[in-house]
């Protein structure tokens, strides 16, 4: 779509050459959503990928993702072996929905900042432990559990004129076991719901849910609980009001799915499940 309200676009080269934030900026990233709709009030871009950053970084310390990663070179990804949970990367990729070009544009950055529920890219960092490196406007730096910075729907935690610079998932979270589960109205529908269970060699046990909430939600229990014990803690976890509802889902059923799926997932670990 064009956006006929657009009279400047900057692409810096360095940190220094940002513009001072001003009333009518916008970030660019991948800008697929961002050219999806108006953008009322929107009068200048500035353009991340023109900063150049390095898409990801791989080491013993974790994974480490630009925010201008795009979802394609994301799932790209190689990683060695003992990190369990990356089967999640290319299941969170392709929980994304949209064609090449979508993946070839769309970037993790922009998927969690736009905080929207079905956002996978949110679901991946909150259940790996994800922190996020934020710059702020004066020069400084600051970083945050990605599960904090997703407060709701297109809602975040960055202040004015801060950018998302990248997400480091630690080794400890990527060497843990997990399971994955998805689930939608329609074959190739948005997410409905989808949660993910991780367990790490102390027995430690933690149940993401997003989707179908608000907000992302982290349940973490110190062993891998019984049935029971895990639908008891979603329910004191996700009050009424926090199931998301849309034209993907009613609160009702999202509520009932979830429990379903996060039992799955449960039981797939009790079982031995990668």
């Amino acid at each position: 779509m064009d956006l006929d309200s657009i009279t400047e676009v900057v692409a810096p080269r360095s940190r220094a050459a940002l513009p001072a934030w001003r009333p009518g900026d916008s970030w660019l990233a991948g800008g697929t959503w961002l050219f999806s709709e108006p953008q009322e009030g929107i009068g200048r871009l500035v353009d991340l990928p023109s900063l150049g950053w390095e898409p990801h970084a791989v080491s013993e310390q974790g994974l480490t993702l630009a925010a201008t990663c795009t979802i394609a070179a994301l799932d790209r990804i190689e990683l060695p072996a003992p990190y369990a949970a990356a089967p999640l990367i290319g299941l969170c990729c392709r929980a994304l929905l949209g064609s090449f070009k979508v993946w070839n544009a769309a970037t993790v950055g922009g998927n969690v900042c736009l905080a929207l529920p079905a956002g996978p890219m949110i679901a991946l960092a909150v259940a790996l432990d994800g922190i996020g490196l934020i710059w702020t406007p004066e020069g400084g730096e600051r970083t945050l559990p990605i599960r904090d910075l997703v407060r709701g729907p297109q809602d975040t935690a960055l202040e004015t004129g801060e950018i998302l610079r990248e997400i480091t998932l630690p080794a400890a979270a990527l060497c843990r076991r997990a399971a994955f589960r998805r689930l939608s109205l329609s074959p190739n529908g948005r997410s409905g719901a989808l949660t993910i269970a991780t367990l790490d060699a102390s027995g430690a046990f933690a149940l993401t849910v997003t989707a179908a909430t608000r907000r992302p939600v982290r349940i973490d229990l110190g062993s891998l609980p019984e049935a029971g014990e895990l639908a008891a803690a979603l329910a004191a976890a996700i009050p009424d009001g926090l199931w998301y509802d849309d034209v993907h889902g009613a609160p009702d059923w999202r509520r009932h799915v979830t429990g379903l799926l996060a039992e799955e997932a449960r039981a797939e670990l009790a079982g031995g499940g990668a």
